[in-house]
């Protein structure tokens, strides 16, 4: 056997081995059963693995962006016209959110955290100074005291009307930035203080929320199943709230949005447990987009997240007391919040009913500023950038013995928004575009296999084609020299005259006349003599 017919022969037998073998673990999926497995055990909130280390300190930076309305025409609406607002800031703060007394509870498949929040403001990617930019905005203790008196009788409501004229309180209030976000002392708020210690005699959006956290959490590790990492398995110690009109409305169902478990596919839905809107809510996949060199998928929130019961039955339990409902993209939270009817919303009612949008003049939604999303890195479930954004609204309407509320139309009333944002920090990124690129080659390592195989088999046709067509030309250049030999042997061949007398000397035929005879034999003959 020849060289060449031993390395076609070694070359088919590799090209086969190659063939069956990558088929058939690409058919069994026994490498993307391992890499799932794997990431379906290593992504849990042990003590040992970096995931806990990223869940307990997030890396990313969080960025809280400020937005007020600044109320452009007061006296208007005071007289029955419509509202004008200005959107000003942002005013943003650096978010830091470490988890602290972790404790681990039955037997590593739960854990329980506290979340602290501490804001820093950042002044490079501010608008303005919050303690100097004044804001002229609803007086939220005023609407709280209103709310609270109106199911009390009509004379006390005017008596509490006649004092707040008497030291000066109005519907719309004028305070910086500062006051409004973190607190200031409220002369309404003083006097009611004095008669019931129990109310704060401060006020503010962000009122006691610097430095404290938003409740005792217990999560799941995922340690018994993938599917529940991350999740809340109590709040405050409650598996469900009792303040929506429904069980449904009040289960605390998902995360807290900071983690997922892994393997996530575009066709389920996510669910978040937000604290300060007091609820649940689901998001859905919306399309794929690359963060930092990153795949991800982009999950937002439905339309039907704040619809209508009208038009989503399973949100009127969220009608308190029932059958008590808002119209589609508002929440009414005054239920989990004591105090003034405040109502939350997507920022400039993004996704509302345009009833809302169109009561206000200077609202302008658009998907790009006011949706709220995640995306979400599939294969690990990590969040690599996140815009959450609300509204807070206030409801403003006219009640009995408050002359000043006489002439104005109900109105939910924007007060500010707030966009929270995170994207993965390029240390993390470099990390994670890494540690997917050793999950996709060995997930594909079967893939690679079948494709050697096919261009060894690719070599083993050339090789076959070109052994053949050497085998050609071997045998036509035989052929031309059979044929060669034999012209030549032909050129060579005389006839030989046979003679009746055998010893007679030959004689030429131009001095000799030819002889009777036959010609008996064809043979080469040397060369005569002259």
């Amino acid at each position: 056997m020849t060289r060449r017919s031993c390395a076609i022969y070694a070359t088919g037998i590799v090209c086969a081995h190659l063939l069956i073998v990558g088929i058939a673990l690409v058919v069994a999926q026994v490498f993307q059963t391992m890499i799932h497995s794997r990431l379906k055990k290593e992504i849990t909130l042990t003590e040992k693995s970096q995931v806990f280390e990223g869940w307990k300190n997030p890396p990313p930076p969080v960025y809280m962006e400020y937005y007020f309305f600044n109320v452009t025409n007061p006296e208007e609406f005071l007289a029955g016209g419509k509202a004008a607002v200005q959107q000003i800031g942002p005013y943003t703060y650096r978010e830091y959110r470490p988890r602290e007394n972790i404790t681990f509870l039955e037997n590593g498949t739960k854990v329980y955290a506290l979340n602290p929040k501490t804001f820093v403001f950042v002044p490079e990617k501010s608008a303005g100074n919050p303690e100097v930019d004044i804001v002229r905005t609803v007086n939220i203790p005023f609407v709280a005291v209103m709310n609270e008196l109106n199911s009390y009788s009509f004379f006390l409501r005017t008596l509490v009307s006649m004092y707040m004229n008497s030291i000066g309180i109005e519907l719309f209030m004028n305070r910086t930035v500062h006051e409004v976000l973190w607190g200031f002392k409220d002369p309404l708020l003083t006097k009611i203080h004095s008669m019931k210690p129990e109310v704060d005699e401060y006020f503010g959006l962000m009122w006691k929320k610097n430095g404290t956290h938003e409740g005792e959490f217990v999560f799941h590790t995922g340690e018994e199943n993938y599917l529940d990492y991350g999740k809340i398995d109590t709040w405050n110690g409650l598996r469900e709230m009792s303040w929506w009109s429904s069980n449904q409305s009040n289960m605390i169902n998902g995360t807290d949005g900071a983690v997922f478990h892994p393997l996530i596919n575009r066709n389920e839905l996510l669910y978040i447990f937000a604290a300060d809107l007091c609820r649940s809510i689901h998001l859905a996949y919306v399309k794929d987009v690359e963060v930092k060199g990153i795949q991800a998928f982009r999950f937002a929130p439905p339309s039907d997240v704040l619809m209508s019961p009208k038009d989503n039955p399973t949100n009127a339990g969220f009608c308190v007391p029932a059958g008590d409902c808002l119209g589609t993209g508002v929440l009414k939270v005054s239920v989990c919040r004591e105090g003034a009817p405040i109502v939350v919303s997507f920022p400039h009612f993004y996704q509302a009913d345009p009833k809302y949008i169109n009561a206000v003049d200077g609202l302008n939604p658009n998907k790009e500023e006011h949706e709220t999303y995640l995306d979400l890195q599939p294969t690990t479930g990590v969040p690599i950038r996140a815009c959450k954004r609300a509204q807070l609204n206030v409801i403003l309407k006219r009640v009995q013995g408050f002359p000043k509320t006489k002439y104005i139309n109900e109105t939910i009333f924007p007060i500010m928004f707030v966009n929270e944002t995170a994207t993965i920090d390029d240390e993390s990124a470099s990390q994670m575009r890494t540690l997917l690129l050793i999950v996709t080659l060995v997930s594909n390592f079967p893939l690679l296999i079948v494709g050697m195989g096919i261009i060894l088999l690719l070599v083993l046709v050339v090789l076959f084609c070109r052994n053949r067509q050497k085998k050609n030309e071997v045998k036509r250049i035989d052929f031309t020299e059979a044929f060669h030999s034999f012209t030549t042997a032909k050129d060579d061949t005389a006839y030989t005259q046979v003679s009746d007398k055998p010893d007679e000397p030959s004689q030429t035929a131009a001095s000799q006349p030819m002889r009777n005879g036959s010609y008996i034999a064809m043979s080469p003959v040397e060369a005569q003599k002259c």
